[in-house]
């Protein structure tokens, strides 16, 4: 799977970088048909100002999951598990199908 990291307003250091594409990375054995996961990391200025948007790209469908944390972590794993769960139901939709 080709991850594409994007940060708004902030150079991401390399640590955010690779615990990002770690994480990203193991979706790709919930859906065979992932090819392209895009990540946009920026910051808000509200309370909750770490804002990670995650895409995935699959055959016919766009998935998107947001999420707002503390920390950029914090919001990629809120992403990543809330995408894990999309994945395997749009999976299993397409193999009843």
């Amino acid at each position: 799977m080709e991850i594409k990291i994007k940060s708004l307003k902030f150079d991401a250091d390399e640590k955010l970088i690779a615990y990002v594409e770690k994480k990203v990375s193991r979706l790709e054995k919930f859906h065979d048909g992932a090819a392209v996961a895009e990540v946009t990391l920026s910051l808000l200025p509200d309370h909750e100002n770490k804002n990670v948007k995650l895409q995935i790209h699959i055959p016919g469908e766009e998935m998107i999951i947001e999420r707002n944390a503390d920390r950029f972590e914090e919001a990629v794993t809120s992403c990543v598990d809330a995408m894990k769960e999309k994945l395997t139901r749009a999976k299993e939709k397409r193999d009843e199908a």
